[in-house]
């Protein structure tokens, strides 16, 4: 092994082996095991969100393979139609063209050739991270064998009368010029105004005040509402208003949604740009009035001076006319949330067009077919509420359920040309023919097509196509081999679909509503299987103190930053590139240059994982703070100096297995507690707690292994120093040896999912030891519990031997005594165990603690004065005399008594709490008691050691 632990001579040299090597595929052996990669846009870079998550896969998949499952990591990228399609349209932008220039078919063409030059960026970066995931499988929403599951899902939900088209509200990119879901869609508070205007009653002096934060929508008013019971207004339900600057005639109405304590009481009625009002208007049959274009301009149902002007050209106008009139009776100051699109920062307007939907809430067809709710929604519902899939943290489960009782229609199609294209046909009558193709949709058609026939112009959503990747990607609907362009097979659907249902979806909170829900309908209609068995919510990962990471505050992350390391130049650079408000370059880079003056340190792969692991909670947000990143990289070190200084002090050749079982209680105590964190990563991984995963792997490596284990081998290990080996010391040196590898090898296992490069350097000089033959760490199996005997005899000498160490290590450290310096130890009190004990471990406490002989104080003789340590009732004594300041261990002795008396005060209110004591579990009571016993134990012999210092 070389000196140092260099995380990047390591990385891509593992990873190039690992899958040339064909590691990452399914072997074909033992039970299936499958996790679904939430499919990144083929436009993205690996950011922090992506790194976490993925670890959080990768470490599951190489759990399950070393546990002899048939694993497969199934990957791919979403063609994310309106991220990309405004990537190409930008590159076509400055040259000074547009897609209409190009025309359809060569656009398309333009946006492959991007996809193929540059459409890998995020894969590659997966692999930086350790991804073992099957590349050779590697699916994209847009190939070949995906676009035939598209279009066969559309088609048979269109026959079976669960997809229509029809004229609905939806969110409007007006810039883009297309519809968006609402996860495209972000509220922004933005300051803005509320307007109080006069309608008048028609015939009558008697008005209304109703008050908008829009008032250029008030040219597509239908009517006012107020509420039923609202004694001031319910005279005028029923009759007309006369709508400002139209003169159009608008009646007011009585509808339960108005809040009359909010405002004037009074809601004006615009359904054709507002959702609720869109809903109003449906329960009282008002015929909506579009006022916008498609580029959110005053469209012709406008009063003629409007027509053509900008929405917020035409707000400017409206106030001013309504002022002039004396019917703006209020302007002030008010907060909102404005509705901003996630692609072009353009506010969204809510826009009544023609889209297709699937129908999610019909209970039954008009011909007497089962409706959406029944053939998708429900099954949805049921395969949740049965606990057939199950949510970590379960409080998710019911954020799904809410959302699918209170499910809408789904909005399916876009105003694009990248994605896939709807598979519906026109006639000249404007009938609707739906097909594989066109010759399909003619020979499917119930009636006589009129003429030539044109295919529609829009593409499907992208959710769409990703809501069938648990079945699509292992090569639905096709009867045999799918194939990628390069002729290579990349699915199989009789043989794959094993693999359906997966074992666990991992994915954010985010998309319950628009992935995962959308799973399980199409999976369960299509294939009648559940697509996952679990689905685990990530947290979102925000910077060390809580706050969201975004560019415009400067604290956003790049993991590759983090692995390679950047330094401070070029890391202003890269965080201001994209920010063109000057103000906001300067406030980011001024805090990057607070934040990282140095630069970011380089931790690599292992460290930034094992961070992500020792986060990975089940809170809803994690805070990154590279500060534990670096200690985690510690963590690295140490392992890595463990592991060289192990093999640099073992004798040439492979190490034997000694003839029985392990000689030295040491031995026996190490296996014992391997056995327990065994035990404990194995439920960890059950439950997804990898945060304690994470714990448990870290105190057993760092604390028993590296620190206590190997201290005490040492005398087996040292050749030079510690007592000479007679032919008994021989066995037990050589026992030691041997289970000093076997106990780091499988250490290096149990820590490969989480770590898994530094591992596998370490194991490939490990291995040979051992005589073992694998090629990579990632063929030898999971290291088993049950495989390793306990023994709890060895465990409580080892736990009393450490703790002799402890407390003269402890005394040394406030003492200041140096650790080389060879000081006298004596013993007093105690019992017949701790005799035993003593003599036992006498050659072993004095080579680890550098001391003396121990020597037993008479209980007739006069004791020295010396700093104590209570193992038990057992006191470990070092002598004052020319070593140690008399005040200071007064001081010491002070402070323990202190913190003792805390403890003993923290227990006490707990048992004198009578609810504590009858709710707590028993053993957790029995518990609280002996600790008081033990406490009230250590502080007696700790003040009667003050005592004899004192007199």
């Amino acid at each position: 092994m070389e000196k140092s632990f260099e995380p990047a001579q390591i990385e891509s040299k593992w990873y190039e082996r690992w899958e040339a090597s064909g590691a990452f595929q399914p072997s074909g052996k033992g039970e299936p095991y499958c996790i679904l990669l939430p499919p990144p846009n083929v436009t993205g870079t690996l950011h922090m969100g992506h790194a976490f998550q993925q670890t959080v896969m990768d470490m599951l998949v190489r759990y399950q393979r070393m546990r002899g499952m048939n694993t497969l990591w199934q990957v791919g990228t979403d063609h994310a139609g309106i991220a990309t399609q405004k990537i190409v349209e930008n590159q076509l932008a400055v040259e000074e063209k547009s897609r209409h220039d190009l025309g359809r078919d060569a656009f398309i063409e333009r946006v492959w050739k991007w996809k193929e030059e540059s459409g890998s960026t995020i894969t590659n970066q997966m692999r930086r991270i350790g991804a073992a995931a099957d590349w050779s499988r590697e699916r994209f929403t847009m190939d070949e064998g995906l676009s035939a599951a598209v279009r066969k899902v559309f088609i048979d939900w269109y026959r079976a009368g669960l997809i229509y088209r029809g004229n609905r509200l939806v969110n409007w990119d007006p810039v883009l010029g297309t519809a968006v879901s609402d996860l495209e869609v972000n509220n922004v508070e933005r300051d803005g105004h509320m307007w109080s205007i006069r309608y008048t009653v028609t015939g009558s002096d008697d008005s209304l005040v109703v008050a908008t934060t829009r008032p250029e929508t008030m040219l597509g008013d239908v009517a006012v509402a107020v509420h039923p019971e609202d004694e001031r207004y319910s005279h005028l339900v029923g009759k007309m208003l006369t709508l400002p600057l139209t003169g159009r005639q608008i009646p007011v109405i009585a509808d339960d949604y108005v809040d009359r304590d909010f405002g004037t009481g009074c809601v004006k009625i615009t359904p054709a740009h507002d959702f609720n009002d869109y809903a109003i208007g449906q329960r009282h049959k008002l015929a909506p009035i579009t006022i916008f274009t498609l580029d959110a301009k005053v469209n012709d149902n406008a009063p003629e001076k409007y027509r053509g002007m900008d929405r917020y050209d035409a707000r400017k106008l409206i106030l001013a006319e309504l002022d002039a009139a004396d019917l703006l009776v209020e302007t002030k100051p008010h907060k909102l949330q404005v509705p901003v699109s996630q692609r072009s920062d353009a506010v969204i307007e809510p826009m009544l067009t023609d889209q297709w939907f699937v129908d999610l809430t019909s209970d039954v067809q008009k011909d007497g077919r089962p409706g959406g709710r029944e053939a998708i929604t429900q099954p949805a519902l049921d395969a949740v509420r049965s606990g057939e899939i199950k949510f970590v943290p379960e409080n998710w489960a019911n954020t799904y359920t809410q959302w699918l009782d209170n499910i809408q229609d789904w909005c399916i199609s876009r105003q694009l040309w990248w994605g896939h294209r709807i598979p519906a046909w026109y006639d000249e009558n404007g009938n609707i023919f739906v097909g594989e193709d066109e010759a399909d949709a003619r020979a499917n058609a119930t009636t006589q097509p009129v003429g030539t026939l044109r295919q529609d112009d829009d593409v499907l959503d992208t959710w769409f196509s990703s809501a069938l990747w648990p079945f699509s990607t292992l090569g639905w609907p096709a009867n045999g081999p799918v194939k990628n362009e390069r002729g290579e097979i990349v699915a199989n659907w009789e043989q794959d679909k094993i693999f359906l249902p997966s074992a666990v979806l991992v994915t954010g909170f985010d998309i319950i509503f628009f992935w995962v829900a959308r799973m399980v309908m199409a999976t369960k209609y299509f294939t009648g299987r559940i697509p996952f068995r679990e689905v685990y919510i990530n947290a979102i990962v925000r910077d060390a103190e809580g706050q969201k990471m975004s560019k415009s505050k400067g604290n956003t992350l790049d993991p590759l930053d983090l692995i390679d390391g950047i330094a401070l130049e070029p890391l202003v650079a890269k965080s201001t590139k994209s920010l063109l408000i000057p103000q906001v370059r300067a406030k980011v880079e001024k805090r990057i240059r607070k934040d990282y003056p140095d630069g970011i340190p380089a931790i690599g792969t292992d460290a930034l994982r094992f961070t992500f692991a020792a986060l990975a909670s089940y809170s809803r947000t994690i805070n990154f703070d590279i500060k534990r990143a670096e200690g985690y990289k510690a963590f690295c070190n140490k392992l890595w100096n463990a592991a060289r200084f192990v093999l640099m002090n073992l004798p040439e050749g492979e190490i034997a297995a000694p003839a029985g079982a392990p000689v030295t209680e040491a031995e026996r105590w190490i296996l014992t507690r391997l056995k327990q964190t065994l035990g404990d990563v194995e439920q960890h991984f059950t439950s997804y707690r990898f945060d304690h995963l994470a714990q448990a792997l870290y105190e057993f490596t760092w604390n028993e292994l590296c620190d206590w284990f190997l201290e005490l081998a040492k005398p087996a290990l040292s050749k030079a120093e510690g007592p000479a080996l007679n032919g008994e010391d021989a066995v037990a040196a050589a026992s030691t040896r041997h289970t000093l590898l076997v106990v780091l090898e499988s250490v290096l296992r149990a820590l490969h999912p989480v770590i898994p490069f530094i591992t596998e350097e370490i194991w490939q000089s490990v291995a040979p030891k051992l005589g073992l033959t694998e090629d990579s760490l990632m063929q030898r199996p999971w290291p088993r519990a049950e495989d390793i005997v306990a023994d709890d005899a060895a465990t409580a000498e080892i736990e009393w031997f450490k703790n002799v160490l402890s407390g003269v290590r402890k005394i040394r450290s406030e003492m200041n005594i140096s650790p080389a310096k060879a000081i006298p130890l004596l013993l007093a009190d105690g019992d017949a165990n701790d005799r035993a004990r003593v003599a036992k471990f006498a050659a072993q406490i004095a080579f680890l603690a550098r001391t003396e002989a121990p020597q037993w104080i008479d209980s007739s003789a006069d004791e020295p004065a010396a700093a104590a340590a209570m193992v038990g009732t057992l006191r470990v004594l070092i002598p004052l005399a020319g070593l140690i300041d008399l005040g200071a261990e007064k001081t010491r002795l002070a402070k323990e008594i202190g913190r003792i008396e805390v403890e003993i005060r923290r227990c006490e209110g707990k048992l004198g709490n009578a609810s504590f004591v009858a709710n707590a579990p028993a053993d957790v009571v029995t518990q609280e008691r002996q600790r008081i016993a033990d406490w009230n134990t250590t502080l007696g012999a700790l003040r009667e050691q003050a005592a004899k210092l004192n007199g």
